[in-house]
């Protein structure tokens, strides 16, 4: 790749982050990680990626209202957006549900534990690579 495509992810787990980033890397990608949603939409409104891998469940702004922010905005709607979660099937302890992130505007969804594989698969295709 000549023009390194650029991929933002953000995830409140670091270690979890850093092992994606280095997967993407190591496919020829450039990444830049931020830990929240917060810090995540700052950096995307500082410097547009070609496409974010996004983690539901984070403190000040959880993946769904990232991306619903992203997606509503027009110069933002067109990045696609990968969302990640840990959100089990039966737990009804907590507000996430595969449902809602099924049902969001996001461009494709994984549950975790998501390989490195599939998430970087995921990233190909949405990139049309």
């Amino acid at each position: 790749m000549t023009d390194k495509k650029r991929i933002l992810v953000v995830d409140d787990e670091p270690d979890f982050a850093s092992i994606v980033q280095k997967n993407l890397e190591k496919e020829g990608y450039k990444v830049e990680v931020a830990y929240d949603g917060v810090e995540g939409l700052a950096k995307v409104k500082a410097n547009p990626p070609d496409a974010i891998v996004l983690d539901v469940m984070m403190p000040e702004k959880d993946g769904y209202q990232v991306c619903k922010e992203l997606k509503d905005d027009a110069k933002y709607t067109n990045i696609p957006i990968l969302l990640l979660t840990a959100v089990a099937d039966r737990v009804s302890s907590t507000r996430y549900s595969h449902y809602d992130g099924m049902s969001t505007e996001a461009d494709d969804y994984l549950p975790k534990p998501a390989s490195a594989e599939q998430i970087t698969e995921s990233i190909r295709r949405l990139l049309g690579a």
